[in-house]
């Protein structure tokens, strides 16, 4: 069975698809964004004159180390890409799982040697942490 369209029907279904595929661009480019209940730990370093470039390539390095060993870390992100106070020079943030990975995290003996080694490097830091209700 064939259908044949008037001119007036071809116009209508041409504008029908256009209509369409209007809706479907304009709901694909819409942005889509999470509130996931991770936690998200951000700090900010404003590192000491005394430390050398090596030390501090250490201490973020050590980073890395501390995600492989303490249970609930999801990610990490070392590389601060623009700092305010613009007199601090660099950051990293970790995701943990839950509030109790987060606390693990802050008692863990892996922390506590990490953080030794990296406290004597700073001259000052801010740290945050957010999560969603």
């Amino acid at each position: 069975m064939r259908i044949q369209l008037t001119n007036v029907g071809k116009i209508f279904c041409g504008a029908l698809a256009a209509a369409a595929l209007f809706a479907g661009g304009y709901v694909a480019g819409q942005n889509r964004f999470g509130q996931p209940k991770t936690i998200l730990h951000v700090v900010e370093l404003k590192w000491s004159p005394a430390a050398s470039d090596a030390e501090k390539q250490q201490a973020i390095d050590g980073i890395r180390g501390m995600a492989a060993k303490i249970p609930g870390i999801k990610n990490i992100w070392i590389k601060g890409e623009r700092m305010q106070p613009r007199d601090f020079n660099a950051a990293y943030a970790i995701e943990f799982r839950d509030r109790a990975a987060a606390d693990a995290y802050a008692e863990s003996p892996v922390h506590a040697a990490w953080e030794a080694q990296y406290v004597p490097l700073r001259a000052a830091s801010v740290s945050i942490q957010v999560t969603n209700p």
